[in-house]
């Protein structure tokens, strides 16, 4: 006789809250009220792969289970929002590339390395479409270009570094940048020498051990994540940011994002049809901290 089908107990509200601080404590990701349903939908096969007879279960077993740190990642990876698609605000990216790259290349000095930084990159669109905007600007054919993504989800990491995309990450590509694609029998691939410049790595943006092994960058992009995190969290993910910048680099937001009311040292800088951060040059770096306008 076949057994039964694993039964999980419905999520309930106070097991959701203690899901809910944990994952905050442990991420700086704040789930909203409304978020429950949500939750106990994206976690449900996790309880019934462990066997577990409810989420009180499993907050337990994230909480004190030996092999917690596993199924912490697992949690996360499956609470968390990665969608995007190449040239995602392309406005914002039209002014990285006609005045950020510009800048930065200005202010590297004799300096001829460029780091760019996504943190929270999803399946790798963004980190891609940002090699491909440094290689077509060609300001730097003969420095070390490095553009690194993070992510905090193993998953869309695994994605990203294999490079191979559906028609639905191209529904804002413009045609120039169609020679940077190759059609393959699963999909389009990338450019080899758009490869070679582009690295991903897992960690969580409050790591600050972890994001210091990064070194100091020239830009961030950190679009459209800091709004799922709480004030405290933001805060301190902001200051890790300004301290792996190099002075002059620049930290670009989602449209729906701001440093407004915020403690932060960045200045505003005001590009061509777009506004976005800057860490100010090394002359000014003892002005005190302010709140941006």
């Amino acid at each position: 006789m076949a057994s039964s089908p694993h039964r999980v107990a419905r999520l309930q509200v106070e097991d959701f809250r203690l899901l809910r601080e944990l994952i905050n404590e442990l991420s700086g990701i704040m789930l909203s009220d409304d978020a429950l349903l949500t939750v106990e939908r994206k976690l449900v096969d996790r309880l019934i792969e462990l066997r577990l007879p409810g989420f009180r279960e499993y907050y337990q077993y994230l909480r004190y289970h030996p092999q917690r740190k596993a199924e912490i990642e697992r949690a996360l990876d499956a609470v968390t929002t990665n969608e995007t698609y190449f040239f995602r605000e392309l406005p914002q990216l039209r002014a990285f590339e006609r005045d950020v790259l510009v800048n930065l290349k200005r202010s590297a000095g004799t300096r001829r390395t460029l780091t760019v930084w996504s943190a929270g990159c999803s399946t790798g669109e963004e980190v891609y479409t940002l090699a491909i905007l440094i290689a077509s600007s060609g300001l730097f054919a003969d420095w070390e270009v490095r553009v690194f993504g993070s992510d905090i989800s193993r998953r869309v990491l695994h994605a990203a570094r294999k490079g191979v995309y559906r028609e639905s990450s191209f529904r804002a590509l413009p045609p120039q940048y169609e020679r940077y694609f190759a059609q393959t029998p699963e999909g389009r691939t990338l450019d080899p020498a758009i490869r070679a410049i582009c690295h991903f790595g897992h960690f969580n943006l409050l790591d600050e051990s972890r994001v210091a092994m990064l070194g100091r960058v020239d830009a961030i992009f950190c679009r459209n994540v800091l709004i799922y995190f709480d004030n405290v969290s933001r805060r301190r993910v902001i200051e890790i940011f300004y301290e792996r910048l190099q002075p002059e680099g620049y930290l670009m937001l989602g449209h729906s994002e701001s440093l407004l009311n915020t403690s932060t040292a960045f200045e505003l800088a005001h590009l061509r049809g777009d506004l976005a951060y800057r860490k100010p040059a090394k002359s000014d770096l003892m002005h005190p901290r302010r709140s941006l306008p």
